[in-house]
């Protein structure tokens, strides 16, 4: 008997009608002789309807209060997701992330987690039940409060339950048939991926890719979850990724992995920083004592006769106020002139393990963006990304470009999106 764990997110149970497409799908599982560990999200959008109404109370929330009430959406999806199971006649206990052994730090709205000790989902297993987790949540190891993983937090759960019980696979459940190319939203001739690596799926989750987040495929590879991604609304294969090809997918990898943007950054620029040692360390330093992650780095040739310089980075629009708040408040030890705030960007990244060995992909990326006219503002690199920041009104004309440039345009239908959200 082999134990799966199964992550279905939002869109997946939407509705009742939804649910009992998922309990049946759940119940399959079961009779196909696994063990079987669920994690779901809330329904539909109940998180962002919970953001709303905690915004019209408060507007700014405490932290311990907030992470209260956004994991009642949770709690409320295993519910009724063990109910339809029971319904199907096979038994099944729901569990809260605190219950489930989920341990946490103490960061409100953004936790990590520190470790899983899922006794309770052993015994439940062990005594032939489906066990049933909430997503998005854990609680703390040192206060005992309840906490909330932030974005993709339910995928993060999925993985560290399959890694703490050893499980064969993680399977996550969307409303699109797998990995594509690029978004089907905005590119409708987008291919889906049979299998990728943890590397290449890090670097789009990375660079804005929706259907997986980064931390969930960071926590995969480190302990070698395999995930299969597919649809709760159909029956396909989807995509795998792991280490290594699964079954018998091919094993010579391509060139381009696929085509990832994201519109959720904002770009500060430090303007007139003295050009000297120390000084973009104290800027950074401030950053993340703020807790703020960042993204990309450029900064220009200082000018000769002042001996100034500017710093652009990327940041989460969320955090953006934060940042600034933050600077502003080192402006005098740091020694800037002014910030600039915009939050009008995107950013394009180019993504596959072949490139490194294949001359002509960063000639041929930009050359598709001329060809667009999109113009440029910041440039970053690895081995396997080009990432590129524009103007937001760019972006799907420039994915489109690109996709097409490198010939990932599908010959056969068109990508299938079941639902609204993609998550």
């Amino acid at each position: 008997m082999g134990l799966v764990v199964q992550k279905y997110g939002g869109s997946s149970v939407a509705d009742a009608e939804g649910i009992k497409r998922v309990a049946k799908r759940i119940v399959d599982a079961k009779k196909n002789g696994n063990q079987v560990v669920v994690v779901v999200s809330a329904m539909g959008d109940t998180t962002d309807e919970l953001i709303d109404l905690a915004e019209q109370v408060s507007p700014i929330p405490a932290g311990r209060e907030f992470d209260m009430l956004l994991t009642a959406g949770e709690r409320i999806s295993m519910a009724l997701l063990a109910m339809a199971i029971k319904n199907l006649g096979h038994e099944a206990q729901s569990f809260t992330g605190s219950q489930a052994g989920v341990i946490t730090d103490s960061v409100h709205n953004k936790a990590r987690i520190i470790d899983v000790t899922p006794g309770r989902i052993r015994t439940a297993l062990d005594e032939g039940n489906i066990a049933i987790v909430a997503g998005f949540q854990g609680v703390s190891q040192d206060k005992k409060d309840i906490t909330t993983l932030g974005r993709g937090g339910s995928d993060t759960t999925a993985v560290a339950l399959a890694a703490a019980l050893d499980a064969e696979v993680c399977e996550i459940y969307t409303d699109v048939d797998g990995v594509f190319t690029a978004d089907p939203r905005v590119v409708k001739k987008a291919r889906k991926i049979d299998w990728i690596s943890f590397e290449d799926m890090l670097e789009l989750a990375a660079s804005g890719s929706k259907v997986l987040l980064h931390r969930c495929v960071e926590y995969a590879r480190r302990y070698n979850i395999p995930i299969h991604v597919r649809s709760s609304f159909s029956g396909l294969r989807g995509t795998w990724v792991s280490n290594e090809p699964q079954g018998d997918q091919q094993v010579e990898h391509a060139i381009i992995s696929g085509v990832a943007h994201d519109v959720s950054e904002a770009k500060v620029t430090v303007v007139g920083v003295p050009d000297k040692p120390g000084e973009a360390a104290a800027i950074f330093r401030t950053i993340a004592n703020a807790e703020v992650n960042i993204d990309m780095v450029v900064q220009n040739v200082s000018a000769a006769s002042t001996g100034l310089t500017d710093i652009s980075f990327t940041l989460p629009k969320s955090e953006g106020r934060k940042a600034i708040d933050a600077l502003e408040r080192n402006r005098g030890a740091i020694g800037f002139e002014s910030l600039r705030y915009d939050d009008q960007i995107a950013k394009i990244s180019l993504v596959g393990a072949g490139m490194k060995t294949n001359p002509g992909v960063t000639a041929g990326f930009f050359e598709a963006l001329s060809d667009a006219g999109v113009n440029i503002e910041l440039i970053s690199t690895s081995e396997i990304r080009i990432s590129v920041v524009t103007r937001a009104d760019d972006v799907i004309e420039a994915v489109r470009a690109v996709h097409t440039a490198f010939g990932l345009d599908s010959d056969s239908d068109e990508a299938v999106v079941y639902g609204g959200t993609g998550r």
